[in-house]
């Protein structure tokens, strides 16, 4: 499809990219001292026969917690430093730790007017961004929404740490809080959306704060999975189960904060017990959350998600 061209040539590592994504099944929620070790399918960290469940909130359990980084540096992926895609305007905003670090974000031209405009945050797929990522941005800017695409720390060529999701958690919400003070937003209108890893980060930022809505595509939920694939992707304290479960959405499912709408693609890795966990943990919450199949693969599928996520947005407008 023409997305995948668009992606590949411009955004993914010679790993695979945003098509190497797959999870654990899960099994019945406990508390975090249920968890049982077994072997890895790679690496040498412990994982969880069963899935805990976290009672804490996440955004609680984020004030308390502080991930412990053994190895510092940038992204894993290899990318380019950013310029300004043609349809957005290049912004900076407060991210890195404790808003140390200013972090390019393309956001999409608009004029504020009397009457406050509706917002969508995107969060891009992968450990790294460019300008095949903002091409994607199209459909919401022309539906009428304000868009930002923040980058994270330690991607293109910018300072600060990888860290694995979890500081970048950090900075997606502060891009969130970036974008809603800008003149002319609705936040009563404020939504939230991301592919692949930037789905798995949409989670973990609506479970931090709320918005009206999300739209993850293509998320992760479960990060023993995902690390236990990408071990060169650690980078914090492996032998600390916590340092896991706050990453791992699956395991705060009542944290969720806003209605959620599942996206994935009908050739990518389906929908998993991990993902019905989730839902399960969401809605004994009342919070409302479904999931839905679109035609694609794991990069195709965007074109098509955006346009379902617009419709899903506009419910709530």
């Amino acid at each position: 499809m023409a997305a995948d061209r668009i992606l590949s040539s411009k955004i993914f590592s010679e790993d695979g990219g945003l098509t190497r994504r797959t999870f654990l099944a899960g099994a019945i929620g406990l508390s975090a001292a249920a968890l049982v070790a077994r072997p890895a399918s790679a690496g040498d960290f412990p994982v969880p026969e069963v899935l805990p469940l976290e009672m804490e909130d996440y955004a609680e359990a984020r004030r308390r917690f502080h991930t412990n980084l053994l190895r510092k540096g940038p992204s894993p992926e290899k990318s380019e430093p950013l310029g300004t895609p043609a349809g957005s305007r290049r912004v900076t905003y407060p991210g890195g730790p404790e808003g140390s670090i200013e972090l390019i974000a393309w956001l999409s031209h608009y004029e504020p007017t009397g009457k406050p405009k509706p917002a969508v945050l995107f969060l891009h797929g992968g450990n790294a961004t460019g300008d095949g990522h903002w091409e994607l941005m199209k459909g919401y800017w022309e539906a009428g929404f304000v868009v930002l695409h923040p980058s994270f720390r330690g991607e293109n060529g910018q300072q600060g740490n990888y860290s694995g999701f979890y500081d970048e958690t950090a900075d997606a919400l502060a891009a969130a809080a970036y974008l809603e003070n800008l003149p002319g937003i609705d936040r009563n209108r404020f939504f939230l959306a991301g592919h692949s890893n930037g789905g798995t980060l949409a989670l973990l930022a609506s479970m931090t704060r709320k918005f009206r809505a999300s739209a993850p595509i293509s998320a992760g939920v479960n990060s023993w999975r995902y690390f236990g694939r990408f071990e060169r992707e650690v980078r914090f304290d492996e032998s600390d189960p916590k340092e896991f479960i706050m990453r791992s959405s699956v395991c705060f499912g009542p944290s969720l904060k806003c209605p959620t709408l599942l996206l994935r693609g009908t050739e990518e890795r389906p929908f998993d017990a991990d993902h019905q966990l989730l839902m399960e943990r969401a809605k004994s919450a009342h919070v409302q959350i479904e999931a839905k199949l679109l035609p694609g693969n794991h990069n195709g599928v965007v074109p098509g998600a955006v346009q379902e996520s617009i419709r899903f947005f506009n419910q709530f407008s």
